[in-house]
């Protein structure tokens, strides 16, 4: 099958909906299929190379010439609406590639919009976010979980994130064109059920089939005990948190619940500061900054439970699957997809979002409890299994095969 993945960001870049993607292109190569990638131009990188078997377009935009285009790092992204010079860049692309299936990522996938009658391929569309909905992708309104869209309270809330005049490009484009995008979309593939709720698929009878977010097989086995970066590790059992230290992903919810704890554990942190990155961490706190994922993997495995405090609807968290895989048990937060990867009171134990008190009491619980940590432990192994590539890339190929019928 001839396919082609559409994304704001590929690998060099990282993050996690540029691995999953890379992961899928690959994979999905692996399997004989043939594979191309078209995504946003970056830095020096080529506009045309192959990754392995994977053919990569970078192309380019008429939103990237505006500074604000880009966060502060440069790293590019889409806007909400076609854009002129990636429709552009689009049409030569798949006018090469002739695909059977355009699997979109983000709002990249926008501008195949125009083309997609033309082009007689069917699109999918895995959504991460909540970005058919909501102008900032979060569903998040004012440090709480949004109630629903309205255009007022969009423009608004996006503007405290964008900046007034990006904001309403943004909550424009995106209220003009989803309706577009959903007439255009032959298979909608949310990672979780939230992500259904929040984008609303169900209520509009749209159709989509779920798909998590996935690792490679051989995950855990990836892990590089030997990286120099591990020396910073605390030398007995630790509690670890990975991820952006940032108030979304639960950053001040879990330095609340840590202070409440009486002779704790060390606590390691393992992610990339953002503005609101507390200055400074309690004693027994250690901060490890933007590890290589290899030795993000053997911290989980030398780790004695896992925190996951995300105190939005954190839609599919890669790397609650990440320390199941490495057969550690977690303390998540009933919020998001979490639920749909954690199984309550089996692999780890959900606690009410935003509430540093429960968070504790379930962290010292467990802390406490090495039978119960060890059986989580296997349990949650096993359970990783269902979020590796050998498991959803079928499912993915039977999402194709629907689309195309």
């Amino acid at each position: 099958m001839r396919i082609l993945m559409l994304t704001d960001q590929y690998p060099p870049l990282i993050g996690g909906i540029e691995r999953h993607v890379r992961n899928l292109a690959v994979g999905l190569a692996d399997r004989g299929h043939d594979v191309a990638v078209a995504t946003t131009v970056a830095g020096d990188l080529p506009a045309q190379e192959h990754d392995g078997r994977v053919r990569v377009y970078r192309l380019r935009s008429s939103a990237q010439r505006l500074s604000r285009a880009a966060t502060p790092s440069g790293r590019p992204y889409a806007p909400p609406f076609p854009d002129p010079e990636t429709v552009a860049g689009l049409r030569e692309v798949v006018a090469r590639e002739r695909p059977e299936i355009v699997h979109g990522h983000n709002w990249f996938a926008r501008s195949f919009v125009p083309l997609k009658q033309a082009s007689g391929a069917a699109f999918v569309m895995t959504l991460h976010d909540y970005g058919l909905t909501c102008a900032k992708r979060s569903l998040w309104y004012g440090g709480a979980p949004c109630s629903g869209p309205a255009f007022s309270k969009c423009l608004h809330c996006a503007a405290a994130n964008y900046g007034a005049a990006r904001a309403m490009a943004i909550t424009l484009g995106n209220w003009a064109v989803a309706p577009a995008e959903k007439r255009a979309v032959d298979m909608y593939v949310p990672v979780s059920r939230a992500v259904v709720e929040g984008n609303g698929l169900a209520h509009e009878s749209l159709p989509y089939t779920i798909v998590p977010n996935f690792v490679p097989d051989d995950v855990a086995a990836s892990a590089d005990p030997d990286h120099p970066a591990l020396a910073a590790l605390p030398v007995g059992p630790y509690w670890l948190f990975v991820g952006t230290l940032s108030a979304n992903k639960g950053i001040h919810l879990l330095l609340d619940s840590y202070r409440r704890i009486p002779r704790p554990k060390p606590l390691v942190l393992i992610g990339s500061r953002w503005p609101e990155t507390p200055p400074s961490f309690p004693p027994g706190v250690v901060v490890i900054e933007d590890l290589d994922h290899a030795a993000v993997m053997a911290a989980w495995r030398r780790a004695g439970l896992g925190i996951v405090p995300s105190v939005f609807p954190d839609p599919c968290p890669t790397v609650a699957i990440e320390a199941m895989a490495a057969g550690v048990p977690l303390v998540a937060t009933r919020v998001g997809g979490l639920p749909d990867i954690v199984a309550d009171g089996e692999t780890g134990v959900l606690v009410a979002p935003r509430d540093a008190g429960e968070l504790s009491r379930a962290i010292v619980a467990l802390a406490a409890d090495r039978k119960r940590r060890s059986a989580m432990g296997r349990a949650a192994t096993k359970r990783a299994r269902g979020f590796m590539a050998s498991a959803v890339l079928d499912r993915i190929e039977t999402v194709y095969e629907q689309a195309t019928m």
